[in-house]
């Protein structure tokens, strides 16, 4: 247990530390925390929190950085009418933002993970699956040049799945307008994805057509999630060894392990992951603050930004948490 001066000061610590990156002396620390002790009991303190496992110090330095105790600690009690108050000031201007927003959900996608980092100014994080809790709201299929026929499907979200297939001969007018009416009848106000086998006409043509592109519909783009990062070049600035910068940036590119770890975050029931809490060794100096979002009330995505273990947790978290839900709310209302 950590009494109200010791939290005192370790709020300090970890507040003067996230603006300095440097170790922080006792006498920082007081002045920081507003405490009207002695230095000496400032510093008893300080060792005592250290003993703790809630502070560390440098061997070349007489002052103290926090342990992923200490963050942990900070973070589980943070105030709550705090992190209200900050989301609450930045909710307006999110709002704005979002109902300015216009374009295909690629782009608010990208548009999302650019405000996120901006708002932060950490590395963001953008995962979508919305494509399996969209309805499909129209199919068409469109005769190109050539042999060649585009499917287009509309979905609920606002996304345009398009797919263009080149076949051996051409193919007639009527039988690619059978097909889409084919397609639409058993795609259309029903979940991306969901396997409804569209009935025969009778007609190979129409039947091979109407094959090809429902498969690629329901097994193709509907599949997999879809990651938007925006901001590596803000966490690169955070960390001074090189080695580290590398590691971080490697994992950030790497598009399955990125979707698996804000999974795992969120299924273990944390908003923040800090260090090796995220469960990624080369991740250990970073901390997560993840959030879902949803559509209509279900699982759509998540979005979460990645900084140094020195982040401002307060910050990113109201900031997290109010695009998250600005960005669903937008979703929902199509």
């Amino acid at each position: 247990m950590v009494d109200e001066r010791k939290a005192a000061i370790l709020r300090a610590v970890i507040e003067q530390y996230t603006d300095t990156a440097q170790p922080v002396g006792s006498s920082a620390a007081a002045k920081a925390a507003g405490l009207k002790v002695s230095a000496a009991t400032v510093r008893n303190d300080m060792a005592a929190l250290e003993n703790e496992g809630y502070l560390t110090h440098p061997h070349t330095s007489a002052g103290r950085v926090p342990t992923e105790k200490g963050y942990r600690y900070f973070v589980d009690n943070l105030d709550l009418n705090e992190l209200r108050g900050r989301g609450a000031s930045a909710d307006q201007s999110v709002a704005a933002f979002f109902g300015e927003l216009r374009g295909e959900i690629e782009q608010v996608m990208k548009e999302t993970a650019s405000l996120l980092s901006d708002l932060t100014d950490y590395a963001a994080v953008v995962v979508d699956d919305t494509i399996e809790a969209a309805v499909v709201r129209s199919v068409q299929l469109v005769p190109l040049a050539g042999r060649a026929v585009m499917s287009v499907v509309v979905l609920s979200n606002g996304q345009v799945l398009k797919q263009t297939f080149e076949f051996d001969a051409e193919i007639e007018a009527d039988a690619i307008e059978q097909a889409s009416r084919l397609l639409a009848e058993a795609a259309v106000d029903r979940p991306a994805g969901e396997s409804v086998k569209p009935r025969t006409s009778g007609d190979s043509v129409v039947d091979a057509l109407v094959q090809q592109f429902y498969t690629e519909m329901v097994d193709g783009d509907a599949e997999g999630e879809r990651v938007y990062v925006d901001g590596t070049s803000k966490v690169a600035s955070a960390f001074q060894a090189v080695d580290s910068v590398s590691q971080v940036l490697t994992i950030l590119e790497q598009q399955l392990v990125v979707v698996s770890l804000l999974a795992d975050v969120v299924e273990r029931g944390l908003s923040v992951a800090i260090g090796s809490e995220t469960g990624v060794a080369p991740l250990s100096e970073c901390s997560l603050v993840v959030s879902p979002y949803e559509i209509d009330g279900e699982h759509a995505g998540s979005i979460a930004v990645l900084g140094p273990t020195r982040m401002n947790y307060p910050q990113a978290m109201s900031a997290v948490a109010v695009v998250s839900r600005q960005l669903g709310q937008m979703l929902s209302e199509g």
